[in-house]
């Protein structure tokens, strides 16, 4: 089915029971949560189907004895597929646009995070393959459109609904907020297909077009110079959502890394060198340059991508790692070049916390463990303990509010098995008896929560469970309180 058929036929019901009030999950009609009625939609409503992904569901559920985490998983791991996916065959070419859920509109990053837990699945179903080679083109599209631009609409004439930003978008275009995660998540992706099936057909011109535009975008962020072509304003009363200076940005003093205007969560940086995000391109350069030495036999571009991440790294440990009073050295979350540095982390991806989730280091190095160390503790402005949770925060949601990805990143990257039980304890009592993960939940009372219908967090809360299921199986067979 496509998906502006689904949007039309399902109208308020998309995410299963998304937009319905927060009494329609307390036992309407004498239904008890103990029953724990599945809220995925009827399979004839579903806007992609995988039988890789059912047969997944069926065998990760009987493994969970906690019925009520089963049936979370069950309505959560498919959300993605069974609510934002419109799938079809353009130019001969399968092309898929995933928008993030309750906005009608594509972003980058949501877009690889969300599809991310079934790429393990697609040398098993060919129909899966398909949607994520359709949406590796749609994200080169994208790039070559706009790459300074997060988010997209599938129709390249539709007129954003931000047509009072300076600069105006252009058609095509949703939102174009300057974030180095964006062009990121295109790389991971392609990277990620290839590494997993050997398909070297997506590696076209286009393909190559938009690789060297954000390597490209990136070295004029550097901003060297002192320059960018970049700036952004929008009228509006949220003081995050536009950088200072008339768009430009607060100072900064090249030193090799990246400009980033924005964060993941969409807000406004403060200081504009955003150490994740930094991290995340030395991944995404380092990437490039094996796909164009071993597969492409670009040998000087691929020496241009692995000159450019080491440059960058660089960087990072002679300006972003820093003594911290109380726990050593550990990374600030952004920096200015001037020595000004802000210690905190935002529960968006990439943060701090999931270095070790993306793979920039393993779970045990000092470095991580340090950081990660500071950001669980009252020291982070951003940690937040309240009578319902404790967990990352982030300031796009207040300062009251907790991320369940923030929880979720904390199990991924965690070591220890106590800490993963308390982490999945604080996910079912939270969820706010709707079944779903949302961005965010007031840190007393669950049922207060940001975004009903939020396809990232669903879906990435099942690559936790399966997670948990490969590593340690023995926490599913275990019931939890409440």
């Amino acid at each position: 089915m496509k998906r502006r058929d689904f949007i039309s036929k399902n109208g308020l019901l998309l995410g299963g029971l998304s937009f319905a009030p927060i009494s329609a999950f307390s036992m309407p009609n004498g239904f008890s949560k103990k029953e724990f009625v599945s809220n995925r939609p009827a399979p004839d409503m579903r806007t992609f189907k995988s039988l890789e992904v059912e047969k997944t569901i069926k065998e990760v559920k009987e493994i969970i004895a906690d019925k009520e985490i089963a049936w979370l998983f069950e309505n959560c791991y498919p959300n993605t597929l069974d609510t934002t996916v419109d799938y079809e065959i353009i130019a001969g070419k399968p092309d898929t646009f995933i928008i993030t859920g309750d906005i009608d509109a594509m972003w980058l990053r949501d877009s690889t995070a969300q599809v991310w837990p079934y790429i393990p699945l697609i040398n098993k179903d060919d129909k899966l393959k398909k949607l994520i080679q359709g949406l590796i083109s749609r994200q080169v599209k994208c790039v070559l459109k706009d790459p300074y631009a997060n988010s997209f609409y599938k129709d390249l004439t539709k007129k954003s609904s931000w047509q009072s930003d300076t600069p105006t978008p252009i058609p095509g275009v949703h939102e174009r907020k300057w974030e180095i995660d964006s062009l990121c998540y295109v790389v991971r992706l392609s990277h990620e297909y290839y590494k997993l099936t050997g398909d070297t057909a997506l590696f076209d011109k286009d393909w190559d077009s938009a690789m060297r535009l954000i390597v490209e975008t990136f070295q004029t962020e550097q901003r060297k110079d002192g320059l960018s072509p970049y700036e952004f304003t929008r009228v509006t009363s949220s003081m995050t959502d536009a950088p200072l200076f008339n768009g430009t940005g607060r100072p900064s003093k090249p030193n090799g890394l990246i400009c980033s205007m924005f964060r993941p969560s969409d807000d406004a940086t403060i200081l504009p060198f955003l150490i994740p995000s930094n991290i995340f391109a030395v991944l995404s350069l380092r990437q490039l340059s094996t796909i164009y030495k071993e597969v492409l036999g670009v040998a000087i571009f691929a020496s241009e991508c692995e000159d450019f991440a080491t440059e960058i790294d660089t960087a990072i440990q002679k300006y972003a790692v820093s003594e911290h009073e109380d726990f050593g050295r550990i990374y600030a979350y952004e920096i200015d070049g001037f020595g000004n540095k802000i210690f905190m982390d935002d529960a968006n991806v990439p943060s701090l916390m999931s270095l070790a989730y993306l793979g920039a280091h393993a779970a045990s190095d000092p470095i991580y463990q340090r950081t990660r160390k500071y950001l669980l503790s009252s020291a982070n402005p951003y940690y937040l303990k309240g009578t319902a949770a404790e967990g990352q925060a982030s300031p796009h949601t207040g300062k009251e509010k907790i991320w369940p990805m923030g929880i979720i990143l904390r199990v991924m990257t965690s070591i220890d098995k106590q800490e993963i039980i308390q982490c999945l304890q604080m996910l079912k009592n939270t969820h706010g008896g709707t079944g779903f993960m949302h961005e965010a939940f007031h840190k007393d009372n669950p049922e207060d929560f940001n975004r009903s219908w939020f396809a990232w967090a669903n879906t990435l809360f099942g690559e936790l469970i399966i997670k948990i299921k490969n590593e340690f199986p023995e926490i599913l067979a275990m019931k939890f309180e409440g």
